[in-house]
């Protein structure tokens, strides 16, 4: 059974509230998000009531309007009635004009005292209208549950669009599968943003979450896999029906729902059902590792076109949108370089190489999609060899795979990892939950730009917006996936919807904690800022005279801390305010609050006055022992009293062996578990940081970091210890499995280790 170091479930309970909400902090001023393209404020307000009415004369406002009323029932236990005649006061008029100079998704909000007026060419238009106009209202309007308040929307006068008509969020259901409920749970919440583009990942090498019905063995074989400590993962996938359903919810709140089926890599799963598709015949297993798979289609073999042909025509009628994902990217080309088949399809088709090989195969795809009126999407790897002629481009390598094809006159999605891949860290990858890597914070994806620098100017048209992605490598369970997305999707959308030039990431911080309240009421477990330490962060700290602990956090957030060993709550605790210095052994537990009282999940760190462990060795043998175990290993207990496969004496841990390359296939026997064992020299008396992902590490024969059985993908564990000057002994062990998607081996991540001397 799996161990997670900083897992965590944040529950929410909801019940009838009682409160004065215009007396709350997020709920002053206006707080639109996205921000609005004009925006006037005036004197007075309107007062929504029982008796408001709306005024609606075009049946599909209509239908528009009675989504909203159906909301507001919820929060505010009014039953607001339609009408087609304006009364003299209290209404809400909600008018399609088609005459209107804004586009498509535009519309205008004008509020006085006596009543609403709402206008846009297009449902859609109304329906992003009346979502601002839920925003003018106290934040609790987003309660499932009646809350006591006077419901008031200031005076002001509003006019809307978009500035990009791509506004997208990207969701990986392959590596950790998310429910039907799930899925429309998250479509309410991306509505309620203006986001308009749900990009849904549903092909990989780590699992098939789509029936199909021609090849039923994908619904058996493809949708389940063994993780690398036993268990069965699965079997999970969507049902035509449910496919069917989650579109149509999607387009009840105006969000296109784009499928994706990977190929000519990332087919893993569906080539363990039918290896004939592949260029080797397999056997194959649905993967477990995470990475990029050296097996994928045989561009070589008419049938892998023919069963690729039958999935896109069985998939094509589920969903309504014009785009259709084929991937395109991290499609390795050592399986087509040895395959008879790959290369006599290259000298037939007068091919340069493989690359060009992955755009024929791509280009013959897109075919299919044409004959059905389809406009193929890819990731920017499908620039490689020659772009296929209708394809739109997803840049996520960076940006200049969009501005390549900008420039070349395809249109382009951009969605650059560094600000919009929002499985990244969030925050110090010590205090925060495991990710892939990489660091991202809500400020950083704000920060993004679509219309990249270098494009030439009159390209930019073709840029078409932006799109975060959720890859779900390290999300193992829903909540986990909401915290990883919010609130950084929020600032995607900010970032599609509104001028450039109004930007203000100050104010949007401001605004943020107003959308976090409406985020309760749908009962997602955004992220909230952990108190973290300036530099690296640690939840052991050793001392021998002092030790002073300095906290910040990545957005302004009151700190609470308790020293006394009780969770820090709003009664209990004091606000941190200045370092803490501590002269004697404390655990100190620290949390983040909110303006709305939610909190943080609580850090504890323990701090450990110490006196100088003395030296162990006067003379020592250069580098260290390594001794090598072959097979998988879950436990250090497991290698005692085993004798080792092979052992060296090895000058530096770069040089220990049995590292798995970028893209290897994983057999048996390249699990190899390595003790390490030797020497540090301490050059004096002082504290130090040890931080390793290996599975243990012992000085001078005590245990101080124990990392066995967690996820290992980045270092999480260090811990201190005061030692006096000279040699101490020290042992590192790595064991050799699969924990959480990786080999331990995985570019030497085991090993890597830093010692910092406070």
């Amino acid at each position: 059974m799996r161990t997670f170091r900083t897992l965590f479930i944040l529950l929410l309970s909801v019940s009838i509230i009682s409160c004065k909400t215009d007396d709350k902090s997020y709920n002053q001023g206006i707080n639109i998000t996205p921000k609005p393209m004009e925006l006037m404020q005036k004197d007075g307000k309107f007062t929504l009531k029982n008796t408001t009415v709306f005024v609606v004369k075009d049946e599909p406002a209509g239908k528009v309007v009675d989504f909203f009323i159906s909301k507001i029932r919820r929060s505010t236990g009014y039953s607001l009635l339609k009408q087609q005649d304006k009364p003299s006061g209290n209404y809400i008029a909600v008018n399609i004009v088609s005459a209107m100079e804004l586009n498509d998704e535009g519309y205008t909000i004008d509020v006085t005292g006596n009543g609403i007026t709402v206008e846009a060419k297009t449902p859609q238009g109304v329906f992003y209208g009346l979502q601002t106009l839920m925003q003018l209202l106290p934040a609790e309007i987003e309660s499932p549950e009646i809350v006591k308040t006077a419901w008031t929307i200031p005076n002001v006068s509003i006019k809307d669009e978009p500035r990009f008509k791509y506004r997208g969020q990207h969701l990986d259901v392959c590596r950790h599968f998310l429910d039907v409920d799930y899925i429309k749970k998250q479509l309410d919440v991306l509505a309620m943003f203006k986001i308009n583009k749900f990009h849904w990942h549903l092909t990989e090498d780590q699992g098939w979450r789509i029936e199909s019905k021609k090849y039923p063995k994908l619904n058996s074989a493809s949708v389940k896999r063994t993780e690398g400590e036993g268990n069965v993962y699965g079997p999970y996938y969507y049902t035509h029906e449910q496919i069917k359903e989650v579109v149509a919810y999607a387009k009840e709140r105006f969000i296109e729902v784009i499928p994706e089926v990977e190929l000519p890599g990332h087919g893993v799963a569906a080539l363990a059902a039918y290896p004939e598709y592949s260029c080797t015949g397999g056997p194959f297993e649905v993967r477990n590792i995470w990475g990029v798979s050296n097996d994928v289609y045989c561009a070589g073999n008419d049938a892998t076109f023919t069963f690729l042909t039958d999935i896109i025509e069985e998939v094509i009628p589920l969903f309504e949108s014009d785009y259709f994902h084929i991937g395109g990217d991290e499609c390795p080309k050592g399986r087509w370089e040895k395959c008879p088949k790959c290369q006599a399809r290259i000298k037939q088709e007068k091919l340069k190489d493989e690359h060009e090989l992955q755009s024929w195969f791509i280009g013959r795809i897109e075919q299919v999609l044409l004959k059905h009126n389809k406009k193929m999407i890819g990731w920017d790897e499908i620039l490689e060899g020659g772009l296929a002629p209708s394809a739109t481009v997803m840049s996520w390598r960076g940006e200049q795979g969009g501005i390549n094809a900008a420039n070349m006159g395809h249109d382009v999605i951009m969605t650059p990892g560094g600000w919009l891949y929002l499985d990244h860290y969030q925050g110090d990858q010590m205090v925060e939950p495991t990710s892939i890597g990489g660091y991202t914070t809500l400020e950083k994806t704000y920060s993004y730009e679509p219309v990249p620098e270098g494009l030439d100017k009159d390209k930019a048209k073709h840029i078409l917006g932006a799109q975060a992605n959720v890859w779900g490598e390290y999300l193992y369970v829903p909540e986990q996936t909401e915290y990883m997305t919010y609130p950084r999707i929020i600032a995607l959308a900010e970032v599609t919807w509104s001028r450039k030039e109004q930007k203000d990431y100050k104010d949007f911080e401001r605004r943020i904690e107003n959308q976090l309240v409406r985020l309760d009421g749908h009962g997602i477990n955004y992220h909230i800022p952990i108190p973290e330490q300036p530099k690296s962060s640690s939840d052991f700290i050793a001392f021998v005279d002092s030790a002073i602990v300095e906290l910040k956090t990545t957005r302004p957030v009151k700190i609470l801390y308790t020293t006394n060993m009780e969770e820090p709550t709003a009664d209990n605790s004091k606000e941190y305010t200045a370092p803490l210095k501590f002269s004697e052994n404390a655990v100190l537990k620290v949390r983040s609050a909110l303006p709305s009282g939610k909190m943080s999940v609580v850090r504890t760190i323990t701090l450990d006055k110490q006196t100088y462990a003395p030296a162990t060795a006067s003379e020592v043998t250069p580098g260290m022992k390594a001794e090598y175990y072959k097979g998988k290993y879950f436990k250090v207990s497991e290698l005692e009293g085993k004798t080792p496969d092979e052992t060296e004496q090895i000058e530096s841990l770069r040089k220990v062996k049995y590292r798995i390359p970028d893209y290897g296939e994983i057999g048996e026997e390249d699990f190899v578990s390595v003790v390490l064992t030797g020497n540090i020299n301490v050059p004096d008396d002082g504290v130090y940081r040890f931080s390793t992902a290996a599975d243990g590490l012992w000085i001078d024969g005590k245990l101080l970091i124990d990392n066995e059985g967690t996820v290992r993908k980045n270092v999480k564990s260090d811990k201190s210890i005061a030692l006096a000057k000279g040699y101490h002994a020290i042992k590192i062990v790595r064991l050799g499995n699969i924990i959480g998607g990786w080999p331990t081996q995985w570019d030497g991540v085991g090993l890597k280790m830093e010692i910092q001397k406070f």
